[in-house]
């Protein structure tokens, strides 16, 4: 059975694999697909291109013939004749590629000369009299492109002058409309129109590979970057954490260079916290470990039940002496990596966490004829934070003024706050011995205590307190108490500050 998961991992890993995205690939699909899309869609543009270049010239061709044929065409006495020339009738013969068709029509119906099948232009699209228009139809299966033309006929009169007869052209109003239609079937054009196809079209089939192949170069060298910053990462040690200079990348990954060098910043500040633990515990450790040896094998040694006892008694006070700095040194670790990112904030109730932690310790304090006691505002004061590590924060700070302390004295926590700087405050005042003026700052250096002191103590209290006052954007000041029990003892007052708005930036005014 524990094979299992080990299988099933295997296969999620490969999935994983199969799944991963190529960015080279993405690019490139991303610009070969309009490409290709394209491709047809110029296809299709040139060939309709083609087609409206070709048509040009035999258009023009077909309505200067179109024009000749209107002008074979008279009325004489109001009669519509044909007086088609030789040369027009020449003019009009197929080729060996296209065959020519023509009509010529009066307005009712009747085919004055040419193909009586040739089909008429739709009523909508009648043109002005004099106006040549071009439409595509076809006839007997064959598609034709037709010039037509609606003419006016003017009426010609034949007098007798002398022995020749002269024509004389009646008025306007005596004119008759024509419908003249040309046709020519579509060899030439689609001839023409293919070799401009073939013109355009040929030498992309040339350069499409060329472009595709520039494409994948570009590609290469664009992304080139990326695979040298990928060399010089696989090229560093395995402890070279040092961050990547952006300015080797281009602009367009320096923002993932900045989150890398951000993460690398986290990785290398909790490995120097682990060799800090590491460090910290073994040199630590040896004392509480040695003494332990030592009162273990003085108490092997002994024969009298009441030396075993107390030495027994002391290798107990030993080993929860250490347990204790193993716990400071966890919790330590802990406060040190916490960071914006992984540490859970959420509205804190200051008064209730206080009052919380305040009835912890009361034990400890009525054991040591202390007077632990604790002032609190009437209205909720409501801060951002992690609520455990804030009870770790006070409760160092509690145990610290409980251990300096001495026997028939007090030790006050107080919960105010300051609404015209928006902050919340957290008072321990103890009636101690007090910290000199110079050792105000050191008092929260690891491991560091006050020269004289015989009060038992790892040195890490006031460190943890600190590292979590820091985590917590707020700010810590320690100063005399100002009204203490006993001259002797001066006493010390540890305020930490807290936004009541975590956004906006302070500076708590000074005591």
């Amino acid at each position: 059975m524990a094979a299992q998961p080990s299988s099933e991992n295997t296969l999620l890993n490969l999935s994983e694999e199969v799944n991963q995205r190529s960015l080279f690939g993405e690019i490139l699909d991303w610009m070969l697909a309009p490409l290709l899309l394209l491709w047809p869609m110029s296809i299709a543009i040139t060939y309709l291109v083609a087609k409206s270049i070709a048509n040009q010239p035999f258009d023009h061709t077909l309505e200067n013939k179109l024009t000749v044929l209107s002008q074979q065409i008279k009325q004489v006495d109001g009669k519509l004749v044909s007086q088609m020339t030789q040369q027009a009738r020449d003019m009009l013969r197929a080729d060996d590629l296209d065959t020519l068709y023509f009509q010529v029509k009066s307005m009712n119906g009747m085919v004055i000369e040419g193909d009586p099948n040739l089909p008429p232009p739709d009523e909508d699209e009648k043109p002005a009299a004099g106006n040549t228009q071009f439409r595509t139809s076809s006839l007997r299966g064959v598609d034709l492109r037709i010039a037509y033309a609606y003419i006016e006929v003017p009426n010609t009169s034949l007098t007798n002058a002398g022995t020749a007869e002269v024509a004389t052209q009646s008025s306007k109003s005596n004119r008759q409309l024509i419908l003249v239609q040309l046709a020519e079937s579509l060899e030439k054009r689609s001839n023409l129109a293919n070799e401009i196809i073939k013109g355009v079209i040929l030498p992309q089939f040339i350069i499409l590979p060329i472009a595709l192949a520039l494409v994948w170069f570009a590609l290469s060298r664009g992304l080139s970057p990326l695979a040298e910053l990928q060399q010089r990462i696989r090229a560093r040690r395995p402890d070279d954490l040092s961050p990547i200079d952006p300015r080797q990348v281009p602009e367009e990954i320096t923002p993932l260079v900045n989150s890398l060098n951000d993460m690398l910043g986290r990785l290398t500040m909790t490995i120097n916290s682990q060799k800090r633990f590491i460090a910290d515990a073994a040199h630590q450790m040896k004392t509480p470990l040695a003494g332990m040896r030592m009162q273990s094998e003085l108490a092997l040694r002994q024969t009298d039940r009441e030396e075993i006892h107390r030495s027994l008694l002391q290798l107990s006070t030993s080993s929860e002496a250490a347990t204790r700095l193993i716990n400071q040194l966890l919790m330590m670790a802990k406060a040190e990596n916490q960071t914006p990112s992984n540490r859970p904030l959420e509205r804190v109730n200051l008064n209730d966490l206080a009052m919380d932690v305040v009835r912890e310790w009361i034990p400890s304090s009525f054991s040591k004829h202390i007077d632990l006691g604790f002032e609190q505002t009437d209205e909720a004061i409501i801060i951002f934070g992690n609520p455990i590590m804030l009870k770790e924060m006070l409760s160092n700070l509690i145990d610290n003024a409980i251990r300096y302390t001495p026997a028939g004295h007090s030790v006050t926590v107080k919960v105010n706050d300051n609404q015209a700087q928006q902050l919340a405050i957290l008072e321990v005042e103890d009636n101690g011995p007090g910290i000199p003026l110079a050792e105000r700052e050191r008092v929260f250096e690891r491991f560091y205590r006050i020269l004289g002191s015989n009060v038992q103590g790892s040195g890490l209290g006031l460190a943890i307190v600190r590292e979590i006052v820091l985590q917590h954007d707020a700010q810590i000041t320690v100063s005399e108490n100002p009204h203490p029990q006993d001259k002797q003892f001066p006493g010390c007052v540890f305020r930490i500050y807290f936004r009541l708005n975590p956004f906006d930036d302070f500076i708590p005014e000074s005591d």
